[in-house]
């Protein structure tokens, strides 16, 4: 028996058997579509994840500190060319021009009194205390650990919105889930300009309204309000000023010579974090950096590809489970067309032939139309991540299936089906002709 007359005759036998053959059919195809999906939605986060930690970003950037300024030491680094201890604007511009630095983010840091108008929890409106207010550039927002929780970001320039983070939420009696709630408040931000004549503190204060339009997650700088650098430079600069007493200035009582309280710096590449950080120490300003992160993301990536693997391949068994029970059901219903077979000069080997085509044939229409669900289920679950992402501010990664994984899936299920289908087609070619006739 030839394998065209082979193939022939399990046709015959799928299309007597359909039922059978649709059912086996499905199980071999969601086995595999479930495989695939899992494969495509963790080769997509993993491409990810990876270009972002190559390319820098994020997930990669060093955060510089701005040393505490000596007067003395200051002007004697200029004139000798020594390391810097003030973090101004040439101090960014030099860090900015390092080999291998893609982009610097100042972050200014002010502090305030807030005065919150609200209705909080215990009945009250009003609450005040005194924090940090973080300012940093909108626009380079993508370039910061900063995550959008609920509403949105200042819009750049703007001196009237903030953000706020959870110890915000905290202070006023809410939690992560009623993010929402704070949106929408109104604050009072003051900032005290203070000035010393002799052993007299003198003290005057700048007060400017503000709208809550967003809480975030941010690790930009330390403060439970995140704004436009604008909004706190204004603010540094009236606390910087002498205060007017009698007519006269008042030497100020706060030395303010670093102007930024850090910078985000982001490399080129996560490989060069470790150069750029030795070249801004030696500019004489302290970093850090998770150098170590991207070996730790691989890791982890390593263990969720082998996990969610591992369930895919579990279901692709079950389903071979499927194919051996449906076979093996198929060799007791076909005893006397295999004795007949047998009778008209059919081999062992050409009823084995048979009953591994009609499974191999079971598992390939499984695999293709796997493949093609475990795609579509991809790019759904692509669709609703990529919403949520866009919601946060970040860019939608689109879904991609190697062909790898295609032709995987669709090898993978004719094989573990060729696989199932041996123990039935050995126990069909051992029947001998008089004892598959039975008594006819």
């Amino acid at each position: 028996m030839s394998w065209r007359q082979a193939v022939s005759l399990a046709g015959k036998e799928l299309r007597r058997r359909t039922g059978r053959a649709v059912l086996t059919v499905l199980a071999v195809a969601l086995a595999a579509a479930l495989l695939t999906a899992l494969l495509t939605i963790a080769n997509t986060a993993e491409t990810k994840v990876l270009d972002e930690l190559a390319k820098g970003g994020p997930l990669s950037g060093i955060r510089v500190s701005a040393a505490k300024p000596d007067a003395a030491q200051v002007g004697q680094d200029d004139a000798k060319g020594g390391p810097a201890t003030v973090l101004d604007q040439a101090a960014i511009d030099r860090i900015r021009s390092l080999p291998s630095v893609r982009d610097v983010v100042p972050v200014s840091v002010v502090r305030s009194i807030v005065v919150v108008d609200m209705a909080r929890r215990d009945g009250s409106r009003l609450a005040s205390f005194a924090d940090n207010i973080v300012g940093v550039d909108i626009r380079n927002v993508p370039n910061l650990p900063v995550t959008v929780l609920a509403g949105r970001l200042p819009a750049p320039g703007s001196t009237n919105e903030v953000t706020v983070n959870e110890g915000f939420l905290e202070r006023l009696g809410f939690r992560r889930p009623d993010a929402s709630v704070v949106v929408g408040s109104a604050l009072s931000l003051g900032t005290t300009q203070a000035g010393r004549v002799g052993d007299r503190l003198i003290e005057s204060q700048r007060w400017t309204r503000a709208t809550v339009i967003g809480v975030v997650a941010q690790e930009a700088g330390e403060g439970q309000m995140l704004a436009s650098i604008e909004l706190t430079e204004s603010a540094r600069r009236f606390a910087s000023q002498p205060v007017s007493l009698d007519g006269r200035a008042a030497p100020v009582a706060v030395n303010l010579a670093s102007p930024f309280a850090g910078a985000f710096v982001v490399a080129d590449s996560i490989d060069n974090v470790g150069r750029v950080r030795s070249e801004i120490s030696a500019l004489g300003f302290a970093s850090s950096a998770p150098e170590n992160l991207i070996a730790s993301v691989e890791r982890y990536l390593t263990v969720v590809g082998i996990v969610l693997t591992s369930v895919g391949l579990i279901a692709l068994a079950v389903a071979a489970i499927g194919i051996t029970n449906a076979t093996l059901a198929a060799v007791r219903e076909r005893r006397r067309d295999i004795g007949v077979l047998k009778a008209i000069g059919a081999t062992d080997r050409d009823i084995r032939r048979i009953f591994l085509v009609e499974s191999g044939s079971l598992g390939a229409i499984g695999g293709v139309l796997g493949a093609a669900l475990g795609y579509a289920v991809a790019v759904a679950v692509g669709t609703v991540v990529n919403r949520y992402l866009v919601d946060q501010g970040f860019e939608a990664v689109p879904v991609t299936m190697p062909i790898a994984t295609i032709v995987g899936a669709v090898v993978g299920s004719t094989v573990l089906a060729v696989i199932a289908g041996i123990l039935p087609a050995a126990r069909a070619s051992r029947l001998s002709a008089r004892e598959a006739m039975g008594s006819l």
